[in-house]
């Protein structure tokens, strides 16, 4: 078993970690890095999208998000590797996962295409 739940395309992995790219350089954006910190903002229903790294080891670790932001109603998806999604966000080590609690002023619609191809992506 895995948590990775269905591929994501090379190109809406690049728009992913561009949309986070923007959101890391506004002041008012709002993002929770790691695995903790992504489960309670899951839990609290702060999340507007999660995305996690393909390579996480041991997988386990990440197993619960994807079911929690299920039940939650939170979009979700994956770029491939923690670096990457380190580096999207703006900090300087990998990242397991990271939420999007807000996008900042003048992002409002940087996430809508993502998460309608997402949501096509899971049925």
């Amino acid at each position: 078993m895995s948590y990775i739940k269905f591929k994501v395309p090379d190109k809406l992995k690049t728009q992913i970690k561009s949309a986070l790219n923007t959101i890391a350089e506004t002041r008012d954006g709002k993002i929770r890095k790691g695995m903790n910190e992504v489960t309670k903002s899951i839990e609290r229903k702060n999340a507007k999208i999660i995305i996690m790294a393909e390579d996480v080891s041991p997988p386990e670790i990440l197993f619960h998000v994807p079911l929690l932001c299920e039940e939650n109603d939170i979009p979700y998806g994956y770029v491939s590797t923690k670096k990457e999604l380190g580096n999207a966000v703006r900090i300087n080590i990998g990242s397991s996962a990271v939420s999007i609690e807000e996008v900042g002023a003048r992002n409002d619609n940087v996430l809508d295409n993502i998460i309608r191809q997402l949501e096509e992506l899971k049925k």
